[in-house]
């Protein structure tokens, strides 16, 4: 299998005259408290593309369902989650507002949570979310610096 990733790595370099691994980093996840951080996540994702200069608007970006959530193109399997209700009342407005919502290009303060929730595995939402997900997990899942606590001093 390492031969054959590699192979496949050297191939796709050549084609797309390109150099590194395939899959640099790691898997990020990050469990979500409520949806207003949520439709921050979708946001963080519609607009990774454009941040990352692969295409200059969100709905350029092929592998993306922006394009046909905002109605700039069709597909049969994309479903509305609840998530977008509250945006509006009916699905035109609900449309709209999704799409200003993303094309704001203001950093807003879930943007910065969400965005270090990602690059650190950690949840993405309040402190009350975080003390629940301790008291049922009987895990600490708090940010916390690196390293080691410091020692007290008396």
């Amino acid at each position: 299998m390492k031969r054959l990733a590699a192979r496949q790595t050297r191939y796709v370099n050549a084609l797309e005259r390109r150099s590194g691994s395939l899959w640099e980093g790691r898997y990020k996840i990050s469990p979500i408290d409520t949806d207003e951080y949520l439709l921050s996540c979708c946001r963080y994702v519609e607009l990774n593309p454009v941040k990352a200069g692969m295409v200059s608007r969100a709905e350029d970006y092929v592998w993306s369902s922006y394009a046909a959530r905002i109605g700039r193109a069709y597909t049969e399997w994309l479903d509305e989650p609840p998530t977008f209700a509250p945006l509006a009342s009916d699905p035109k407005r609900c449309i709209r507002a999704y799409e200003q919502f993303v094309s704001n290009s203001g950093i807003t303060k879930q943007d910065e949570l969400v965005r270090a929730a990602v690059e650190s595995n950690r949840l993405t939402g309040g402190k009350r979310f975080a003390d629940e997900v301790e008291r049922r997990t009987g895990i600490r899942v708090e940010m916390r610096g690196p390293g080691r606590p410091k020692k007290s001093r008396k």
